[in-house]
């Protein structure tokens, strides 16, 4: 069997969630809150049957929200890409105005791990050194 015919068989929900790095309580989830594109298919005995494509907007979908996109926020840009073309400026915003708050926290980030290293550096030159003067101690 070849990759391209193994990717045209139904996917069951747990081989998305191992896909995914979504749980199948999340899957669920995902597809009562609407976050998917289109509806997920069935099979006769009324098991969910995913698709590549399913996957592909899930692994969209996960990385949006890791990056801290609110749950109403990738409601609504689903529910745009399910109305199909014509509303890509709206789309655009809501990933612009997203890739913005992203780029804030990495920024803030970066200020955290500056001084992180500070400390780190301050550290290992003491301990090197074999002396703790000068660093924190709470009991002088």
């Amino acid at each position: 069997m070849t990759t391209a015919e193994t990717r045209a068989e139904p996917l069951s929900i747990g081989e998305v969630a191992e896909r995914t790095g979504l749980s199948v309580h999340a899957l669920r989830l995902y597809e009562r809150e609407g976050l998917l594109i289109g509806p997920v298919q069935r099979s006769t005995g009324g098991r969910r049957r995913y698709t590549e494509a399913d996957v592909q907007w899930l692994l969209i979908c996960v990385k949006l929200r890791e990056s801290g996109m609110p749950l109403a926020d990738l409601k609504r840009f689903a529910e745009l890409v399910r109305q199909g073309p014509g509303n890509e400026a709206e789309r655009l915003q809501l990933l612009d105005a997203h890739q913005q708050r992203v780029e804030a926290q990495i920024r803030a980030l970066e200020g955290c791990r500056s001084i992180i290293a500070w400390k780190v550096d301050v550290y290992s030159e003491h301990l090197s050194r074999g002396e703790a003067g000068g660093l924190w101690d709470p009991n002088s």
